[in-house]
Formats: C-alpha cells, sequence, structure tokens
C-alpha cells in the first residue's frame, strides 16, 4: 500500500483545527504522488459535536476516483489509538510549522457516474430502497449494522425458503397428495383432542363423562349467582326485546323460553347459560386488550378463568398480549359443547352452536366427534335460517371408539 500526505486548509475553521492528512490508498502503489490533487468537505453542521468533525477526502486520477471517511465503517482505528502530526518546512525561513493530521484510507469509487444526470432508476426505486440509500450514505453505525442484518436476514429467509420448498417438493413426490391430506385430517383430530375438557371414559352415567366441576368449579358456580338472577328472573317482554337486541346468542335466547319452575333448578339452568352466553362472545375477539374483556359485570374469577384457560400469550409490538388463536377457538367450542350437553339432557342442536360461535359445519361436526358424541339430523327451530337441516349431538354410553377421519380408508397395496 501506499502512503501520501495531503495539506490543506479548511475555509472557515479555526487555525490549527486538522490542516492535515495522510492518506493511504488500499489498492496499489502511487507512481507520481506529486500529481494527485485532494478536495476535503466538510459537515455543514458546524454545531453539533459530532458531525462538525466529519470529513470526505476525494482524489481523481485519469482512471479512478478514490474516497475516504473519517467516520462511518469505514473509520481507521488508528486515529483512535495514536495521534499525527504533520511538519511543513519553510525553506526560506528554515522554520518548521506543525499541525494535527489523521489517516485517511481512500478506497476506489467503482462507478461510472458519480453524480449521475439521469434520476430514472432512483425514481423508481421503493421508499425503503430509497432510505436503504440514505443510510449507506448518511448513516450512524448503527443504522449501518442494521441494515447489514437486515439483508444477511433477507437472504438467510430466501434459503431457508428454496429449502422448505424443495423439502415439500419432495414430500408430495413420495406421499402423493392424496396422502398428505389424509395425514393433514388425522394431525388435526389430534390437535382437536389436547383442548377437549377431560374425559372420563369408564364413567358410569352420563353426567360423569364430562364433569360439570371440570368446566365450572365450584367457586366459579358460586360467583355466577349475582349475574343470572337476571336471566333467571326474566319476563317474556324481557326476552322479545333481548332477542330483538340480540344482546344474547341464539342459544341462549331458546334455552331461556324453557327455564325450569323449580327454583333451584331454574337458577341452576341461569347460571349455566349466563357463562354458556359469555363463553362464546368471548371467543369472538382476537386479541384481548382490556383488562376485563367482558365488563365490569362479569366476576372477576370468571374473568381470570377465560383469560388463563382460553387465550394463547403472545409477543407483539414490544409488549405481551392475549390471543384467541385457532386452537383457543377450538377449545372454546369443546367446552361450550360440553356445558350446553349438560344443560339439555346430553343432547344439544350443533348447528345452533355452530352459527353462534360463527363456525364451519365440519370444523364444529369435527369437534363433536373428538368428543365421542352420535351426529345425527333433525329438524331445527322454526324461524332460524330458514328453517334448515339441523345437526344433533348426542353423549350416550357406551361410548362410541374413536374412529379415523372421513375419507381415510386403507389403501390397497400396489401390487
Amino acid at each position: 500500500m501506499a502512503t501520501a500526505t495531503a495539506t490543506w486548509r479548511y475555509r472557515g475553521d479555526p487555525e490549527g483545527e486538522r490542516p492535515a492528512a495522510l492518506v493511504r490508498f488500499a489498492n496499489g502503489r502511487l507512481e507520481r504522488p506529486e500529481s494527485l490533487h485532494f478536495t476535503v468537505y466538510r459537515n455543514r453542521d458546524s454545531a453539533h459535536p459530532r458531525k462538525r468533525h466529519r470529513r470526505i477526502v476525494v482524489s481523481e486520477t485519469e482512471r479512478l476516483c478514490y474516497v475516504g471517511h473519517n467516520f462511518g465503517s469505514q473509520v481507521m482505528r488508528c486515529n483512535s489509538l495514536c495521534r499525527y502530526f504533520v511538519g511543513v518546512l519553510d525553506k526560506s525561513s528554515g522554520q518548521m510549522d506543525v499541525y494535527n493530521a489523521e489517516m485517511f484510507n481512500m478506497q476506489p469509487l467503482l462507478s461510472d457516474n458519480v453524480m449521475p444526470d439521469d434520476t430514472k432508476e432512483y425514481q423508481t426505486k421503493s421508499y425503503r430502497e430509497k432510505m436503504d440509500l440514505c443510510i449507506e450514505a448518511f448513516g450512524t453505525s448503527k443504522q449501518k449494522r442494521a441494515l447489514s442484518s437486515r439483508r444477511m436476514n433477507a437472504v438467510g429467509s430466501d434459503i431457508v425458503s428454496t429449502a422448505v420448498t424443495k423439502a415439500a417438493a419432495n414430500v408430495i413426490d413420495a406421499k402423493g397428495v392424496t396422502g398428505l391430506m389424509q395425514d393433514v385430517a388425522q394431525d388435526d383430530v389430534q390437535n382437536i383432542s389436547a383442548f377437549l375438557p377431560p374425559c372420563h371414559e369408564d364413567a358410569q352415567r352420563l353426567e360423569h363423562v364430562y364433569r360439570f366441576e371440570d368446566i365450572l368449579s365450584p367457586a366459579e358456580y358460586e360467583a355466577l349467582r349475582a349475574p343470572a338472577a337476571a336471566l333467571a328472573s326474566i319476563t317474556a317482554e324481557e326476552l322479545a326485546k333481548r332477542a330483538e337486541e340480540r344482546s344474547l346468542c341464539s342459544f341462549v335466547l331458546e334455552e331461556l323460553k324453557f327455564l325450569p319452575t323449580d327454583e333451584k333448578s331454574r337458577d341452576h339452568k341461569a347460571r349455566c347459560l349466563w357463562f354458556l352466553d359469555t363463553l362464546i362472545k368471548f371467543s369472538q375477539q382476537k386479541v384481548i386488550k382490556k383488562k376485563h374483556p367482558m365488563g365490569p359485570e362479569c366476576p372477576h374469577i370468571i374473568s381470570k378463568k377465560l383469560m388463563k384457560n382460553f387465550t394463547s400469550l403472545t409477543y407483539n409490538n414490544g409488549s405481551i398480549q392475549n390471543l384467541i388463536s385457532a386452537s383457543m377457538k377450538a377449545k372454546i367450542t369443546a367446552y361450550a359443547i360440553a356445558l350446553a350437553l349438560h344443560i339439555n339432557n346430553f343432547q344439544t342442536d350443533l348447528t345452533v352452536l355452530q352459527n353462534d360461535l360463527k363456525l364451519s359445519e365440519s370444523r364444529i361436526l369435527d369437534i363433536a366427534k373428538a368428543l365421542r358424541l352420535k351426529v345425527s339430523k333433525a329438524k331445527g327451530v322454526p324461524g332460524l335460517e330458514n328453517d334448515q337441516s339441523h345437526k344433533l349431538g348426542t353423549l350416550s354410553l357406551p361410548l362410541p371408539t374413536q374412529k379415523a377421519p372421513e375419507g381415510q380408508r386403507k389403501r390397497k397395496k400396489m401390487s
């Protein structure tokens, strides 16, 4: 590497403030150092404590243009480890003036046109690409490291995406589309089973298969006394108004028409219906942002149960949020069906619940079958979706054995 000395004075700079520089060319040896001319540019922001010392040295030869910086990624560490001085000898007086100096690493600027006249290519760039160009030219070291890291991650993502695509193609070639669809269906049933209420397969009575205590603990059940009192004492006029306002889900509105006359049974059913309505409304949310998502009238123990048992924690924008994911929606559906079975003597209208929960028919039927219910057809409630044919889910003993999803049959061996 060749080293040359460039001496100048900055216009407007105080006497003796970095009036000289040592430049080193990174790509070869100088044949005629005396023929080079240097130009220095300084930052206009002279009030900024960091920017006012920034300098750019430019030198141009017949073949290349060279640029050196005393800031950014190209800065030489030797400037911070030691000090350089340049002496200028006055031959007439025999005196030498000594000036502070900095070392600049001159890199060739491999560009046909430093300042292109045609800006069409620049104008077609996206906002992100333009910002990246600004960071490359004027960004801090931290911003440049972040830019480099982002570009490396983008390259890594492309590599991973290519590898995943290739692996997926190999799997499809090996198993075929039909085999993969069957595997997905089987995995879907297994995923649903992980979010079901506890099932006691050896139970001798229907109410013990999915125990009521596994759905609502005694403390939670007791907390429902006050909020459910309004449902227990609801009149026909109030029920009609609730139906018009749609302040209650369809399943609860229908069941409130058949409240028992016995005070204890009436109170029990009202508590179950209040919690079922709250559970269905809770399932319609996506990200829980409020401390009391179901309002102040919801008991604290119930709000805590909903947040703890039916949401997933996720990290977003620097904070932890509670999210009702697809798996949590399946769990809410399973518990809603189990509670509806206790309300309706272990037979419930799955279509009404499907409409309230805003699910597809295949989804709720998959969950019902995972709960070991027998599904049958029945005429629905008049006036609900054109009196459509409804699906009934019935819990019976002995429990049916779990079967593979429909359409998954044993494939014959190829001879």
